[in-house]
């Protein structure tokens, strides 16, 4: 129904979760499952945005610089929006709950969809970044790009990352890390080189608010789309504006042609507070 197609995309198992492009017919994207919980279907939705972003590429550019994406924020930004606005949605839950319930009705056959949402919604402070909630994950992302700075600028050595690690995981989010695969190895970007990648998290999460936003004015009503199962307009959408548009515009221009404004934080501090707090002031 998202629109994963077994000829040119295919799903596999990884400890962490990454999607690859091959090409836009070769779309590859990876899940981490849990025996006893269900965290990896907001994984797999996150991937799945970053697939459906390699596979809507301009197919007439495809293998030129102007055909690839523009920037890592904005691939975050879909990857973000599918996982979040979609996935941890009340719509997207009303319409899919039932095939839960039927597949698993020993487990949630007497729970109601207002209590499933409200749980997998949950705010409270946890150790690993990719199972954060909406509110508390910005803190994880803050906590990396800082750390990031200090190597970079000479301020910490690098023995004495997984105690400054635990110091403001302490001073930030109010827990006590058990162990290094908790705590400073728990993502693979830094072992990989990409030093600098995990500001690219929150700038995509803040403007996936922003064309959400955008895509729902534009289509008339997503969340009633949504709840009926209907996801072919939210994906040719962003087919139209952002996909196809290749790397033809720089990350910010290419916003503002999407959604009418470059990079902004209030819409995405807004749902928060519409979601999750009190109303947010006039």
């Amino acid at each position: 129904m998202f629109g994963h197609r077994p000829n040119s995309w295919r799903i596999d198992p990884t400890e962490h979760p990454f999607a690859s492009g091959a090409g836009i017919d070769d779309i590859r994207i990876t899940t981490h499952y849990y025996p006893e919980e269900l965290k990896s279907l907001f994984s797999t939705m996150h991937e799945y945005g970053h697939g459906l972003y390699a596979h809507q590429l301009p197919r007439e550019y495809a293998h030129l610089p102007v055909g690839q994406h523009t920037s890592l924020g904005i691939h975050e930004s879909q990857s973000r929006l599918w996982e979040n606005l979609v996935g941890r949605s009340l719509p997207f839950w009303r319409f899919y709950y039932p095939q839960l319930q039927a597949r698993f009705p020993k487990q949630f056959g007497g729970v109601g969809v207002d209590t499933f949402y409200a749980a997998v919604n949950k705010v409270q402070p946890s150790l690993i970044r990719i199972e954060a909630d909406e509110v508390t994950y910005g803190m994880h992302v803050i906590l990396r790009f800082e750390l990031e700075q200090d190597i970079i600028n000479g301020r910490v050595e690098l023995n004495d990352l997984p105690q400054r690690w635990a110091e403001k995981m302490h001073e930030y989010l109010g827990i006590e890390v058990p162990d290094h695969a908790h705590g400073v190895l728990q993502d693979m970007h830094w072992a990989s080189g990409l030093i600098g990648y995990f500001s690219t998290y929150l700038l995509g999460t803040v403007m996936s608010v922003q064309i959400w936003e955008k895509a729902d004015e534009e289509l008339g009503g997503l969340d009633d789309q949504i709840e009926r199962g209907e996801f072919a307009p939210l994906r040719e959408w962003l087919g139209e504006k952002i996909h196809s548009q290749g790397r033809k515009y720089v990350p910010q221009e290419l916003l503002r042609h999407a959604t009418g404004s470059t990079i902004d934080a209030k819409p995405y501090l807004a749902y928060l507070k519409r979601k999750f707090g009190a109303p947010v002031p006039a």
